[in-house]
């Protein structure tokens, strides 16, 4: 089995292509993380499994019938909950949206669905992206995980978090103000 943890997009596309490993066992091998460090770190908030498992499924088929993908096809990732994602539960973190499923997607994951990547999760936020340190979320306040006493920043606090825990080779996050490079900068990740 290669070395899996922190992979690069050109490093899992890479493995895929190459066939050292399946989309499938990329997307569970991320899975597993989720389940078993989301519990401590706390940037999850919806985990897309079903639908993650089935695409990959396809996205192997490709690749077992010889096709070519393209750069993003079979890579995991995870979005912030101000993303709407059709037939995915999307909060903004707040309670007022805690059951709204959207009928459609935000440009940019429609855009990363074309290209074959495979949403993973949905991930905390300050609520409606409103304060610095992914505390203000109406669900649960998600921690550094590098040290769990401490913030990940935010409002994207969950997309950092997520990218410094590995629960994906790349997460989605929005800044206005500083909301994702702040987070960056305190859980180390670009």
């Amino acid at each position: 089995m290669p070395r899996l943890e922190y992979l690069t997009i050109n490093e899992a596309h890479e493995l895929l292509q190459t066939k050292q490993i399946s989309a499938t066992e990329l997307v569970n091998y991320y899975l597993d993380k989720i389940h078993n460090i989301n519990p401590k770190v706390r940037a999850v908030l919806t985990v897309c499994e079903k639908r993650a498992l089935k695409k990959a499924k396809k996205i192997d088929k490709k690749i077992e019938d010889g096709e070519q993908i393209g750069l993003l096809e079979g890579i995991p990732y995870t979005a912030k909950d101000m993303f709407l994602t059709k037939g995915v539960r999307t909060t903004a973190a707040s309670k007022i949206l805690e059951e709204y499923i959207p009928p459609y997607s935000a440009t940019s994951i429609r855009k990363l669905n074309k290209a074959g990547a495979i949403l993973l999760a949905k991930v905390n936020q300050d609520e409606f992206a409103h304060g610095g340190s992914t505390e203000n979320s109406a669900f649960n306040k998600t921690h550094n995980p590098w040290n769990l006493d401490y913030v990940p920043g935010g409002s994207s606090g969950g997309s950092a978090a997520a990218v410094a825990s590995d629960f994906g080779v790349f997460s989605m996050g929005t800044d206005t103000g500083g909301s994702i490079r702040q987070p960056a900068s305190y859980c180390g990740v670009t």
